[in-house]
């Protein structure tokens, strides 16, 4: 029963093949055959001087030569249209970009945006948290994310001729590991399995980065392109380019959608701070100030005295809060002036104080970084609050008293409408520094 079944599925699947392959061939191949007759009333007469009755036994059909031009301009339409459609295919052929991303380190792609505005499509391994999403980002740009503890060298299958590794140079136990990753890179690109290579590094916070410097194809390596973090100072805008730190993923930082209560509810405290408070620092300065007038009685201070890499969840939820409940978020400079918590205040819509001073190492040493440090974000306009000395911060806090709610309502506006663009130019300037370098050049 079941196969005679399948017999007469198959014969009409094949009966409805032939008629649609038959209507096709009527509808643009097949030559019109003039009517059989004509009745007498509809009867048209050809023009003057012809006799009808000469004609014989053969039809006469007054619009035959229109019907042959029409044929003749449907078939050429049709034939326009396969070919329309057999050069798109090629272009996108052509044109697609195929990149994987192979991520190594704990850098924020959320800056360039998540599964809902980016549509990455992430691979996670061994039940890495991570968003995930479609698979393609834009007409050119095919991206996967892969990532997770068991990603390592040789045992995950290569689908793409383009990779960005995703880098932590930040200490020698990292770079170690880091240019084990570079040199399987490269023994693919001299396999032939992939053919163009840029790296993403999360960089030493003293922009000590010399070691990857060889592997650059600048200086005879195989790398393409460089982003990376800090005021690096040999930042070109042509094969390396400065990336934002953004939020700490490692600490699971989520994904903060603006809310009405976020934007317009009047907030308990002038300011936050929640960190690590080093001897000798800049930071026992800004703590001093606070005690002065009782200052700290206005903000959210929590100090503690040794940086703890994981929160626990109540102090996790105890600093969201605090960006949260604050107007201002205190940025004093640690080993970098660029930290989490300037990207994780902007999130909340709690303007970030930033300490705008340089630290020591080789960040930022270069004619180009005349406004370092943070020159990315100083070129992006951010909105913050830069001061060079805390002895400042009392008359920031006392401008901020006297500020009403819809002011303030209108500042975080505008610092989430920044923040939003930011991210948004970041990731058009990321796949655009993509296509530039990876696309082969159309020289027709």
């Amino acid at each position: 029963m079941r196969g005679a079944r399948r017999r007469l599925c198959s014969a009409l699947l094949v009966a409805y093949g032939l008629f649609s392959l038959y209507a096709a061939y009527t509808v643009f191949l097949r030559p019109r055959r003039p009517p059989a007759s004509r009745p007498p009333h509809r009867d048209r007469r050809g023009p003057r001087g012809i006799d009808h009755a000469s004609l014989g036994n053969e039809e006469w059909n007054p619009w035959e030569a229109d019907e042959k031009s029409e044929q003749v301009a449907a078939q050429q339409r049709y034939e326009n249209v396969l070919k329309l459609i057999r050069n798109a295919r090629a272009r996108v052929e052509q044109t697609r970009l195929r990149v994987h991303i192979w991520g190594k380190a704990a850098i924020d792609f959320r800056v360039i945006g998540n599964s809902r505005v980016f549509n990455l499509n992430i691979r996670s391994y061994e039940n890495v948290k991570s968003d995930s999403g479609t698979a393609i980002v834009e007409v050119k740009v095919w991206q996967c994310f892969i990532t997770g503890p068991s990603v390592v060298p040789g045992y995950f299958s290569v689908e793409a001729e383009n990779v960005v590794l995703v880098l932590n140079g930040r200490e020698k136990a990292k770079v170690a590991y880091a240019t084990q990753w570079l040199h399987y890179a490269q023994a693919l690109v001299q396999a032939r399995r992939i053919q163009r290579v840029a790296v993403l590094l999360l960089g030493n916070e003293r922009c000590n980065n010399e070691w990857i410097q060889p592997y650059l194809k600048r200086h005879g390596g195989f790398v393409n392109l460089l982003f990376v973090t800090y005021d690096y100072a040999l930042v070109n805008e042509e094969d390396i380019f400065q990336w934002p730190l953004g939020v700490a993923t490692y600490r699971n930082f989520p994904v903060v959608e603006p809310s009405w209560s976020m934007l317009h509810d009047p907030r308990s405290y002038l300011c936050n701070f929640l960190g690590t408070v080093y001897k000798n620092s800049s930071r026992e300065t800004l703590m001093e100030i606070l005690k002065q007038d009782g200052l700290d009685k206005l903000c959210w201070i929590a100090a503690r005295e040794q940086w703890q890499p994981q929160e626990t969840n109540e102090s996790f939820k105890n600093y969201q809060d605090a960006l949260l409940q604050s107007d201002l978020t205190l940025c004093p400079v640690g080993i970098n002036t660029e930290c989490y918590r300037i990207y994780e205040a902007c999130s909340y819509g709690s303007l970030p104080v930033i300490e705008d001073v340089m630290t020591p190492g080789d960040c930022g040493n270069s004619s180009v970084y005349h406004s370092a440090p943070l020159q990315l974000l100083k070129t992006m306009g951010a909105p913050f609050i830069f001061i060079k000395n805390w002895k400042e911060l009392p008359a920031v806090l006392e401008k901020e008293k006297k500020m009403s709610l819809q002011e303030k309502i209108q500042r975080r506006k505008k610092l989430i409408e920044w923040y939003q663009n930011f991210k948004a130019w970041m990731r058009q300037k990321f796949i655009n520094t993509l296509e530039n370098s990876f696309l082969p050049t159309d020289k027709g």
